[in-house]
């Protein structure tokens, strides 16, 4: 599925961008080399410390098995505490995963979903302002509103064309006033950290 080579990238782009010192650069290192196990015995108890990054991989580790039995509610229990001390790539990975509905340990729930893509989305993620405004198009797990709807189109369209699309496809059951409305939200929007 299209959401899960996205997930992929995302979680690439998290590892190769953040800050790669210490214990979880050495963590990194052994993953990338397909060393599990040593990525594991580094990563559990930067975990335990409450390492968002460290919390995130363990979560993705789980979710395709590596070194570990593939386990989505043992991924999902990782992306949680990332995504709780304020990593987009856990939030918007919750977001994904709960859109989607993979299997029965995670059930489709888009409010969930709403809400995590709303959390990463205010922090300023391109593809979670696109998410969000997809779901308030189309009024799932959220009303649907088209002002809010263009609005998240219109942030993330400096990332996305698709999004751009998106937004000026939306735009034509919209009032000139509801228009201008959602691009002064947009304009005003500050991302939160």
């Amino acid at each position: 599925m299209l959401w899960k080579s996205v997930l992929a990238v995302i979680i690439s782009l998290i590892l190769t961008t953040t800050g790669l010192a210490g214990a979880f650069g050495d963590a990194n290192a052994a993953y990338e080399r397909g060393d599990y196990t040593t990525a594991l015995k580094l990563l559990r108890p930067l975990g335990k410390q409450g390492d968002a990054d460290a919390l995130n991989m363990l979560g993705f580790m789980y979710e395709h098995g590596q070194g570990v039995p593939s386990s989505l509610t043992d991924a999902v229990k990782y992306y949680r505490l990332a995504a709780d001390k304020g990593s987009t790539g856990a939030q918007i990975t919750l977001g994904f995963l709960y859109y989607g509905a993979l299997e029965e340990s995670v059930p489709q729930d888009l409010v969930q979903a709403a809400m995590w893509f709303r959390a990463a989305a205010d922090q300023g993620s391109r593809l979670a302002q696109g998410q969000l405004g997809r779901m308030y198009q189309k009024g799932e797990g959220v009303p649907q509103d088209y002002v809010l709807a263009y609005k998240w189109y219109n942030l993330a369209a400096v990332r996305w064309i698709a999004y751009a699309r998106a937004r000026d496809a939306i735009a034509a059951n919209m009032t000139p006033a509801q228009i201008t409305e959602a691009q002064r939200l947009a304009r005003e929007w500050k991302p939160k950290r």
